[in-house]
């Protein structure tokens, strides 16, 4: 439309002059976004959903890609794609319910090394979170004078066999191999208060 000015045919069109400017500036933006779109979902499924935004923009840098993370995040969250495998839904196990048993005194007093084999012992009771929703419980009684764990228990619940039986296999091996006053130090939690088992 020779002879018009652009101003004039916005008047007369009824739109914006802005507008017209953005869909200029945008043409053909529509196609790289879809192929984006794709890509995003294709390397979120081959990662087996576990990948987040981050995780994303690095893979897309790998195979040269020019993206911003925030980009990468906004996308994602238009097709729905979310890491849920590692998300926090539910709050982490604490065994702690207070005094419910016999409370000992603090003999540690933050004073983890030692020179002298089965002198000091730690234990504690972690969650871990397995594929799906399914959790494991590990107890383990490490040694402070090397590291070393001398047993532990792996449940799918977090009973007090998971406490007594790595305990019971410590006790026996204080039994037999301890030179010196063996101190076991635990977080106090409920397992570790009671006086049954």
């Amino acid at each position: 439309m020779e002879g018009y000015r652009l101003k004039d045919i916005f008047v007369v069109v009824g739109i914006p002059e802005a507008t017209y400017h953005y869909h200029v500036k945008n043409f053909g933006k529509e196609e790289v976004d879809t192929e984006l779109k794709d890509l995003i979902t294709r390397l979120f499924k081959k990662f087996h959903e576990r990948y987040g935004y981050k995780r994303i923009t690095k893979e897309l840098k790998k195979l040269n890609y020019s993206i911003n993370h925030k980009k990468v995040y906004r996308i994602m969250r238009e097709l729905g794609l979310k890491c849920v495998k590692f998300m926090r839904k539910s709050r982490k196990y604490n065994s702690y319910k207070g005094s419910v048993g016999k409370v000992t005194k603090n003999r540690l007093f933050r004073r983890f090394c030692t020179p002298i084999p089965l002198h000091k012992l730690v234990t504690d009771m972690t969650e871990f979170k397995c594929l799906g929703e399914e959790k494991l419980y590990l107890n383990p009684i490490l040694d402070l004078y090397n590291g070393e764990i001398i047993a532990f228990e792996i449940r799918k619940r977090p009973t007090l066999y998971l406490v007594m039986k790595p305990l019971k296999e410590t006790i026996e091996r204080i039994k037999s191999h301890a030179t010196y006053r063996t101190t076991i130090h635990s977080d106090q939690g409920w397992h570790y208060q009671t006086t049954n088992g």
